[in-house]
């Protein structure tokens, strides 16, 4: 990777993470340990020998680590860019009100947008659970005592059930209910059950 050049943390920051798809490589490594097929898969687009140039130079960094010959995993210096990831995602929250257009997307990338979405749950509100069905993989999204959590697989007994385009269930758990996003997604149970979390305001794009 190069450098800046500079004596600057965030100039050193960007040494090491700002070339293009670190932070997706960082994003799916997140949620656990992951195989290098299982890497290609999660970042449709990446050439297999950019796959492999950027984990080398993040090994190198200190950034992940390969805890068997064919598993890579974040250190505990690279668990610190968590925040980094949620943070960029509140900040980049307004720009999903776009279109989905032609764009690539996997079920398990709600993981984290869901987790920023719905910091700060009250935690006198009823227990939650949906089922969420973008056409990919099926995702629960679980809320109890004040925190959500997102796993994969179909939950026993979902409280609602969302099947449909992911901009349009990205949309109605966004809090951005207009009418277009609503009549893309098949919503089995009562919507107004999403009142019991609390998402952070979308702004304008």
């Amino acid at each position: 990777m190069r450098s800046y050049g500079q004596y600057c943390t965030f100039a050193r920051g960007l040494d090491v993470v700002g070339d293009r798809w670190v932070l997706l490589i960082v994003r799916e490594l997140l949620d656990g340990p992951r195989r290098y097929n299982e890497l290609l898969w999660g970042l449709p687009g990446i050439a297999t020998n950019l796959l492999a140039d950027r984990l080398r130079a993040l090994e190198d960094a200190g950034v992940i680590e390969r805890p068997d010959d064919h598993t890579y995993a974040l250190t505990k210096w690279g668990e610190g860019l968590r925040e980094v990831v949620h943070s960029l995602g509140r900040w980049a929250n307004p720009l999903m009100k776009r279109p989905l257009g032609n764009d690539e997307f996997r079920s398990h990338w709600l993981t984290h947008p869901i987790h920023v979405l719905y910091e700060g749950v009250d935690k006198r509100r009823p227990r939650l659970v949906i089922e969420v069905d973008t056409g990919d993989a099926p995702m629960t999204i679980a809320s109890a005592n004040g925190t959500v959590r997102v796993v994969p697989g179909r939950p026993a007994s979902p409280d609602l059930v969302l099947s449909g385009p992911p901009d349009g269930i990205i949309g109605l758990l966004a809090g951005m209910r207009d009418r277009a996003s609503v009549a893309k997604v098949t919503i089995t149970g009562d919507v107004r059950k999403l009142a019991r979390l609390r998402p952070h305001p979308v702004g304008a794009a």
